[in-house]
C-alpha cells in the first residue's frame, strides 16, 4: 500500500477544507485585533503619547499575526489551485488594494516617530487607519460576493474566464457584509485594547467596542435575513463523487432560494457557528461595558470564530460558486490538488502549524501586560 492511501481522497479533501477554515479563522482572530486597533487609532487616542501607546500594543506582534494570512494564501495555492486561480485573478484589483493598505502598516509603524512634526505623525496615524480599515472592509465585501456567486466561467478545457469588474464587487449585499466585518474587527480591536491599555484610552476603546458589538449583532442578523430571502444559494442536483477527479463540469449545480441554509437543517450542530457569533458579541458587549477585559477578549474571539465559520459551514461543500455558470462552481469535491499532494501538505501542516502556535504563544507570554505612559516616556518601546 502506498503511504498516502492510508487516508482516502475524500477524507483528505474534508481535512483540507477544515484546515483552510482554521487558517482563515486564525487570521481573523490573530491579525483581526491588529486591524481593529489600527482602525480605532485616530479615535481612541488623543495626543502623541496616547497614540504611541496604541501603536505599541500591536507593534511587537502584528508581523507574527500576519503569518496566518500567508499560510491561508499558501494553502489555497497548494491545496485548491483552481480556487486560487479564480480568486486571485478575478479579485485582482481588490487584492491589490488590500496589499497596498497592508503595506502602509509596517511603513507607518517605522516612520511615524522618525520626526517630531505633529503633521508628520498625524499623517502616518491616518495611514495606519487606512491599513486597518480598508483590508477589513474589502475582506468582508469579498465574502459577500462569494455568497452571491462570482462571475466566472470555464470552457471545455477548464480555462477560466472572469467577467466581473472591481466596481461590480461593490453591490449592496457585499457592502453589508463589509460592514459586518468592520463592526466585528473594531469590536475585537477594542477588546484587545481593553486588555493592553488603561485610563482614557481604555475608556474610549470600551465605548467604541460596545457600540461595535451591538452593531455586529444587528448587521449579522440583517445579513442572515437578506441571504435567506434575497440571495439564491447553490446546491447539487445530481449524484456527486466526493473522491472523483477535480473537474467541476462533471457535476450538476443549480441556484435555489434558501440553499445556503440547507446544511443547517441537515446537520443541526452547524447552528453552533451563528449562535457563537451572536453569543460572543453579547459576551464582548458585557465584558466591555463591565470593564472585564478577559471576558471581552475571549467573547470577541468567539464571535469572530462564529461569524467567519457561519458562511463556511453554510456553503459546504461549495467554496467558490459561479453566478454565470453554476456547473463551474468550485467545491471541496472537484477543485482540490491530487491525493498525493494533499497528503504531503498534511504532513507538513502537522509539523509546522504546531511550531507556529508555540512561537505565537511564547511571544504573547513575553509581551504580556499593559502598555503605559511610563513605558512610552521611559523609552521601553520601539514605536
Amino acid at each position: 500500500m502506498v503511504l498516502h492511501d492510508l487516508i482516502s481522497y475524500e477524507v483528505l479533501r474534508v481535512i483540507w477544507w477544515l484546515l483552510l477554515g482554521v487558517l482563515l479563522i486564525g487570521f481573523a482572530i490573530m491579525d483581526g485585533f491588529d486591524l481593529g486597533t489600527a482602525t480605532l487609532l485616530p479615535f481612541v487616542a488623543k495626543g502623541d503619547t496616547e497614540r504611541r501607546i496604541v501603536v505599541n500594543t500591536v507593534g511587537p506582534v502584528w508581523e507574527g499575526n500576519q503569518v496566518w494570512l500567508i499560510l491561508g494564501g499558501g494553502a489555497i495555492f497548494a491545496a485548491w489551485p483552481a480556487i486560487y486561480a479564480v480568486s486571485f485573478s478575478g479579485f485582482y484589483l481588490a487584492m491589490f488594494a488590500i496589499l497596498f493598505a497592508l503595506i502602509l502598516r509596517p511603513v507607518g509603524f517605522k516612520y511615524r516617530s522618525k520626526r517630531e512634526s505633529a503633521t508628520w505623525r498625524n499623517t502616518w496615524d491616518w495611514m495606519l487607519f487606512i491599513g486597518g480599515f480598508v483590508p477589513t472592509l474589502i475582506f468582508g465585501v469579498a465574502l459577500g460576493n462569494v455568497l452571491q456567486g462570482v462571475p466566472f466561467r470555464l470552457d471545455d478545457d477548464l480555462r477560466i474566464f472572469y467577467d466581473g469588474s472591481f466596481f461590480g464587487l461593490l453591490n449592496p449585499f457585499a457592502l453589508l457584509a463589509g460592514l459586518v466585518c468592520v463592526a466585528m474587527l473594531v469590536m475585537h480591536g477594542a477588546a484587545y485594547l481593553s486588555t493592553k491599555t488603561e485610563g482614557p484610552i481604555n475608556d474610549r476603546a470600551r465605548a467604541y467596542g460596545s457600540v461595535s458589538a451591538l452593531a455586529l449583532i444587528v448587521l449579522f442578523a440583517l445579513a442572515g435575513v437578506w441571504l435567506y430571502y434575497g440571495i439564491d444559494g447553490y446546491a447539487y442536483t445530481g449524484a456527486v463523487d466526493a473522491a472523483g477527479p477535480s473537474n467541476p463540469l462533471l457535476n450538476d449545480v443549480a441556484r435555489e432560494q434558501g440553499a445556503w441554509f440547507i446544511n443547517y437543517g441537515r446537520y443541526p450542530w452547524m447552528m453552533l457557528a451563528p449562535a457563537l457569533g451572536f453569543l460572543g458579541a453579547i459576551g464582548a458587549f458585557i465584558g466591555l461595558k463591565g470593564s472585564k477585559p478577559a471576558l471581552a477578549m475571549l467573547s470577541s474571539s468567539a464571535a469572530v470564530f462564529g461569524v467567519v465559520a457561519t458562511p463556511g459551514v453554510a456553503m459546504f461543500p461549495f467554496i467558490l460558486p459561479s453566478s454565470e455558470q453554476p456547473a463551474a462552481s468550485l467545491t471541496a469535491w472537484d477543485s482540490s490538488s491530487s491525493h498525493l499532494t494533499l497528503f504531503i501538505m498534511l504532513v507538513c501542516a502537522l509539523i509546522f502549524v504546531p511550531i507556529i502556535l508555540a512561537y505565537t504563544s511564547w511571544v504573547f507570554h513575553i509581551m504580556w501586560g499593559k502598555v503605559t505612559d511610563k513605558d512610552i516616556n521611559g523609552g521601553g518601546h520601539a514605536y
